[in-house]
Parts: structure tokens; C-alpha cells; sequence
């Protein structure tokens, strides 16, 4: 059964949308912003090459804003460790003054993530980043925990 709210002219009208809004700030790079959409809709990982100052963080960034999702940039150094991507647990006092683990989650848990400069990152935060771009999830203190 199909949803007849849902039909290709939708989805259609929807992505051209879409593309119109982004297209109104990365001007003359159509091809990419499709690119970038179907990637997203098919709920994979895009690579955006390019030397600096070509829109890239901009592409993404608008992205997310016209979409309305949570949007965060991760810049990968070498001191970066996994624990500032994925999160960590604190300890923290609940209702009753008794000090408890809480989850803080890193910015891998937003809804689209511009990974910045991964291959400067050591190869342990590199590991962490791919577990959450294959898996979909992350591992932290032996909880695995779905991302967005």
C-alpha cells in the first residue's frame, strides 16, 4: 500500500525545492548540490574535495539549514581525541544528590556532520569516526548508542 501523500511528483517538487535553496548561495555549482542531495537521501557519506575557499563548509552548512537539521563541524587535529567526537560520560548529581554517570554526546550526534581534515586525526579517532559513518552507531564505555 502506498501513502498517496507521498508520490514521486512530491518527492519531486521537494528535492527541486531544495536544491533552489541552496542554490541561492553555492551559485554555479548545481551538479554538486544534486549530488550532495541524493547522497544525503540515500542516507550515505559524501567526500567533497577541493582546496580552501571553494564552499565546501558553506555547501553543508546551508544544507542543513534549508532541510531544517542539526548541523555540526568537526575539525580534526592531531590532539583530537575519540571522546571529543563521540561524547563521554560525566558524573553528575541526580534529583536525590547522589552522583550518577550522565552522557554528554559528542557532535557526531547531529543529524549531518562535516568531518573537517579527518586524515590529520590519529588513526584511533579516525577508527571512531568510521564506526559511526558505517555503523551508525557509536561505542562509548561499552554502551553502543544510535546516531542520528
Amino acid at each position: 500500500m502506498t501513502n498517496p501523500a507521498f508520490t514521486i511528483e512530491n518527492f519531486r517538487t521537494t528535492a527541486t525545492t531544495i536544491e533552489a535553496a541552496v542554490g541561492e548561495v553555492i551559485v554555479g555549482q548545481q551538479a554538486l548540490v544534486r549530488h550532495t542531495l541524493i547522497t544525503l537521501l540515500a542516507g550515505g557519506n559524501a567526500l567533497l574535495e577541493g582546496v580552501p575557499g571553494l564552499g565546501k563548509t558553506v555547501l553543508v552548512r546551508t544544507l542543513a539549514r534549508v532541510i531544517d537539521c542539526d548541523f555540526s563541524r568537526i575539525q580534526f587535529t592531531p590532539d583530537l581525541m575519540p571522546a571529543d567526537i563521540v561524547g563521554t560520560n560525566l558524573i553528575a548529581e541526580d534529583e536525590q544528590g547522589r552522583r550518577v554517570f550522565r552522557f554528554e554526546a559528542g557532535p557526531i550526534f547531529a543529524n549531518l556532520v562535516l568531518a573537517d581534515e579527518i586524515n590529520r586525526a590519529t588513526p584511533k579517532t579516525q577508527s571512531a569516526m568510521l564506526e559511526a559513518m558505517q555503523e551508525q552507531s557509536v561505542t562509548v564505555a561499552r554502551t553502543t548508542r544510535p546516531i542520528p
